[in-house]
């Protein structure tokens, strides 16, 4: 039963990134015209809307290659199917690990619907300290970046010495 309870409230959280991930990128893509730029806290963070073909920090977007969009669809699949066998097989650690697997599946499902039915992802949130800005980024990549700090916090936290038990 507890595994029951623990593998739903996983599947839960799964469903919730890639709900809210793919309705804010409908929001930006229906709502707001490609290029845009809506400024929501001055000097830090701004709405705009990009596309992206390529992956991370827009690495591989001005290819033009015909393998990209392909190669970066059976990429994503073989990284979702590691997180999915390492949660099945309850390789994923312990509840940090769960949950920080379970972040980085969803925003990896979340992207890789993107690249299969609109060959790009969609961007909009544009964080910046004043002229230096980050690259253009999505809930998806937000879910992948704080699922790895939580299977690193667990790793961190697994690696310090224990006091002795008496």
């Amino acid at each position: 039963m507890y595994r029951d309870v623990r593998y739903g409230w996983l599947v839960a959280l799964f469903v919730a990134v890639v709900a809210a991930d793919q309705a804010s990128k409908y929001a930006v893509a229906n709502f707001t015209a490609p290029g845009s730029l809506r400024v929501l806290i001055p000097g830090l963070l701004n709405l705009m809307h990009t596309t992206n073909p390529g992956v991370a920090f827009g690495i591989l977007s001005d290819s033009a290659a015909p393998w990209r969009g392909p190669l970066l669809i059976v990429f994503g699949l073989m990284v979702m199917s590691l997180m999915v066998w390492l949660l099945a097989t309850n390789r994923a650690g312990g509840g940090l690990g769960r949950c920080g697997m379970t972040l980085i599946l969803g925003g990896a499902a979340g992207n890789l619907l993107d690249r299969v039915l609109r060959r790009s992802v969609t961007d909009f949130i544009d964080f910046h300290v004043g002229r230096v800005h980050w690259y253009t980024f999505n809930l998806a990549d937000s879910a992948i970046v704080a699922g790895a700090a939580l299977v690193l916090l667990e790793l961190w936290r697994d690696r310090r010495p224990h006091s002795a038990q008496a």
